[in-house]
């Protein structure tokens, strides 16, 4: 093989799809084009160190990087469920963090309209977006992660009750925001299959969805509906998370399962779908999302749980563009 053949697979190892291009010159130097929106300064920082150094473990002295901001288009990550009450917006939240502290530029879209409850996981309840013309801006959350909510945009308690049409047109002020440098946007979508996840099918055409569930054969049935609707809209799948996997009993660290135990990654193994993680049914997720402090945005097992899930959604990313 030659020095080019063994250099570009490794670098792409390291960085995926943002490796554009790889020379390697007469003088045995290199060079390497990376894609870089999105990407803070230190997250640039390091992702160089890194491809330096793997070019010098093969022998390559000198590795001249060029870092390119080329806009490529916004990536829209949809988390869904066939039905409430199964921590998919606690799973969305810290999804949101988890990807903005591995170094990606990640928004946050609260998309249920009707039952908005994100402000309150990220503590932003008190804040208002300010507009741009008729362009919103969104409110920078505390964690570095930018986000919108109809609970920005209405009074505390008031109800939104709303048919149709209108939660589709406020979910596209929504998502048509001034998101600025942010490449990745994760949509909090509300429960069922309805007129917000239609619209967001057919005008807001997604990368991806995560499906969450909760281990019970109940919510396993609602979750596969959710995933026969991102099919028939032909949105690729990135997998399934189990939540509330387990009860850890903060007392004595035993684990039991309420609400039964592997469903969720039975079911994604049976219909072929990658099982992206579990999250247990933990005291800690509960006082922390109440607060406004989500796990994921410390450290321990739970933002570890809530990381490991995120770089799975990264990895699908980078391979499928």
């Amino acid at each position: 093989m030659t020095d080019a053949d063994r250099l570009e697979p490794a670098l792409r190892a390291v960085a995926g799809a943002r490796v554009q291009a790889v020379r390697v010159a007469g003088d045995g130097s290199a060079s390497v084009v990376v894609d870089a929106q999105g990407l803070d300064d230190a997250a640039r920082t390091t992702l160089e160190a890194a491809l330096t150094q793997t070019a010098r473990d093969l022998g390559v002295a000198v590795l001249r990087v060029a870092m390119t901001a080329a806009r490529r288009a916004r990536r829209i990550i949809a988390v869904g469920s066939g039905k409430g009450g199964v921590g998919k917006s606690t799973l969305s939240a810290n999804l949101a963090i988890a990807l903005h502290r591995l170094g990606h530029a990640t928004g946050l879209v609260d998309a249920d309209i009707h039952g908005p409850s994100q402000a309150r996981l990220f503590a932003t309840e008190d804040q208002r977006p300010e507009a741009r013309g008729k362009t919103l801006l969104p409110v920078m959350s505390r964690f570095g992660v930018p986000m919108l909510s109809m609970a920005h945009l209405v009074r505390p308690g008031q109800p939104i009750a709303w048919r149709g049409p209108m939660a589709g047109n406020a979910l596209g002020q929504l998502l048509d925001a001034d998101w600025g440098a942010i490449d990745t946007v994760v949509v909090d979508l509300p429960p069922g299959t309805g007129d917000v996840q239609l619209t967001m099918l057919q005008k807001y055409k997604p990368a991806g969805a995560v499906i969450v569930s909760t281990p019970q054969d109940l919510a396993l049935i609602d979750a596969t509906r959710a995933i026969g609707l991102f099919e028939q809209g032909q949105v690729p799948l990135i997998g399934m998370v189990e939540n509330m996997a387990g009860y850890l009993c903060p007392h004595c660290g035993e684990t039991s399962a309420p609400f039964g135990e592997g469903g969720a990654e039975a079911v994604a193994r049976t219909m072929g779908l990658p099982f992206l993680g579990r999250i247990p049914l933990a005291l800690a997720i509960r006082t922390g999302s109440d607060a406004g402090e989500p796990p994921a945005a410390g450290e321990g097992p739970l933002a570890e749980a809530y990381r490991a899930i995120a770089r799975h959604v990264l990895a699908w990313l980078d391979h499928n563009g």
